[in-house]
């Protein structure tokens, strides 16, 4: 799994409860308007944390076939330090309802030098799911298919936008979901595992939140490994403010460094330096 799709999961894969189905709509409780998230992002080099870049991601209201919905944007950007070793100028696009059943996904990627765009269309005939895929390559190849199912489907931002309005209160140390997940070419499931509740400060800020912890793992020859753990606030905007990533060549982390726009008071913090 390459650096980048380990941080655009990260940050899409603590939708662990979609028990949801047909058109998979929903209320939105956890962000409105206006709201933008920035993140620091570090790598572990030869024993060294060393600063990797940022990655940004806001929310704005739109129209989507003269309907009312929201636009969400994640960006990311390796510094020019880490350039030299692994280049990564991605923008991830979504567009959802405001029932939160996705409408279009894009990600735009340059990562290592390797270029390649993903796109998805949903449509809802007779209320179940219908998927146009289309990817290009770096090549500039273009591969177009048709996706239809009965039940719900997410791209890595509707994922994450459909998650963060979840309840959370019956989850229970250990519980496990697999979750089916769209990208221009291909659908697979991603395993979640909630690890439990955890007190973390963020060194940057000095704040102390009270977060759920999860981890997003993979079963190569049906052994259990870690790809991911993070941690998101235990409140009503599930914000991730901490993730570790276990990479090929290391390990890469990603601190929430500032928000705005929030939809509710943050009560997940419970300490300021």
């Amino acid at each position: 799994m390459n650096a980048k799709r380990h941080i655009i999961i990260l940050l899409a894969v603590f939708s662990f409860a979609a028990r949801v189905s047909a058109q998979c709509p929903s209320e939105n409780t956890a962000f409105k308007d206006g709201e933008e998230l920035t993140y620091d992002l570090f790598f572990n080099w030869k024993f060294v944390w060393v600063s990797a870049g940022s990655a940004t991601m806001n929310i704005s209201q739109t129209r989507w076939e003269g309907k009312p919905g929201y636009k969400a944007y994640l960006i990311t950007r390796t510094s020019p330090r880490l350039d030299r070793f692994f280049l990564m100028r991605d923008t991830i696009q979504g567009v959802v309802t405001e029932d939160l059943s996705p409408r279009y996904y894009k990600k735009g990627a340059n990562e290592g030098g390797r270029y390649y765009v993903d796109e998805v269309w949903y449509s809802y005939p007779g209320g179940k799911p219908h998927l146009r895929q289309r990817y290009q390559n770096r090549d500039g190849v273009v591969t177009e298919k048709t996706y239809d199912n009965s039940q719900c489907i997410y791209d890595m931002m509707s994922l994450l936008l459909r998650a963060r309005s979840f309840k959370t209160d019956n989850f229970s140390k250990g519980d496990k979901m697999k979750m089916p997940m769209v990208d221009g070419h291909k659908v697979e499931d991603i395993n979640l595992i909630f690890r439990g509740r955890e007190d973390f400060k963020m060194k940057s800020t000095g704040i102390t939140y009270r977060c759920l912890v999860f981890s997003f793992v993979e079963y190569p020859k049906g052994k259990e490994k870690e790809i991911i753990t993070f941690y998101v606030t235990d409140d009503d905007n599930h914000i991730p403010v901490r993730l570790d990533l276990y990479l090929r060549f290391g390990v890469a982390k990603a601190y929430l460094n500032g928000s705005k726009g929030l939809r509710h008071e943050c009560t997940s913090i419970v300490g300021r330096d």
